[in-house]
């Protein structure tokens, strides 16, 4: 048996992949779920992976699972996260995902989701809000956190993601290093997430989840700010598509 997981966020689709063959991927998901799905469907075959073989189980998530039509069960991301995080970090995990378009925590206790948390509406404490000010002081994200490392942080007030871009427009406009600018911004963003996470009673363990588990800086500052260790993992950009292949299996086994 073949046992795939696919995550599409609103940013970058992940492909987790076991059994028969491991494979493993990230794609943008770019402007349409639907041309994305059929994209990694093609990938997938080119690897020799036929998604509508009897011995391939395909579960999807994500901002875009629903438009992943071969998918043989669509779950939560939530659910998926959950497990995916228990499989890297343990039966009793915290686990901070910063998305695209929203940051969720969620608590897993004995290997179980018990509960979890999202943030408002509002993009500001969201990757999406870290590309508008890269994009706007002209970087791309590894140079923004490169350059907020070495940063004296600029406050930034503002809850909205646009009123927030017109004070980084003053600052620039002032004449403020781009440096300071940037730590301002990742400061901003960790607070945020800091806030919604300090509402979650987390066990030991505190994981990072999605794209920005890949910056071990934004992890330091979260754990300065919530005063415990935030931990990564290389697995943790792929712990909603690891945990729905993971789920895929057991799906199997329960049918």
């Amino acid at each position: 048996m073949q046992y795939i997981g696919i995550d599409i966020g609103s940013t970058a689709a992940k492909v987790w992949g076991f059994g028969e063959k491991d494979i493993h991927f990230v794609q943008p998901t770019g402007w349409s779920s639907v041309e994305t799905a059929r994209e990694i469907k093609e990938r997938l075959l080119e690897a020799g992976i036929d998604v509508t073989s009897d011995a391939v189980r395909v579960v999807a998530t994500g901002y875009g699972r629903i438009s992943v039509d071969y998918a043989d069960f669509v779950i939560t991301e939530i659910t998926c996260h959950g497990r995916g995080a228990r499989e890297i970090a343990g039966d009793s995990v915290g686990v901070i995902d910063v998305g695209g378009q929203d940051t969720k925590v969620i608590l897993v206790e004995d290997g179980m989701v018990r509960d979890f948390l999202m943030n408002d509406k509002c993009s500001a404490g969201t990757g999406k809000f870290l590309e508008v000010m890269a994009n706007r002081l002209a970087v791309d994200m590894p140079n923004l956190f490169e350059m907020a490392r070495v940063g004296e942080k600029t406050p930034i007030s503002s809850l909205c993601t646009v009123f927030a871009e017109s004070e980084i427009i003053s600052y620039i406009g002032e004449g403020r290093p781009r440096e300071d600018i940037a730590a301002g911004v990742v400061d901003s963003v960790a607070e945020k997430v800091a806030g919604l996470s300090a509402r979650m009673d987390f066990p030991e363990t505190v994981l990072l989840t999605g794209g920005l588990s890949r910056i071990p800086y934004f992890a330091d500052v979260l754990s300065e700010k919530l005063e415990r260790e935030v931990q990564i993992d290389e697995r943790g950009q792929f712990a909603g598509a690891l945990g729905a292949a993971l789920l895929a299996k057991e799906k199997k086994k329960r049918n």
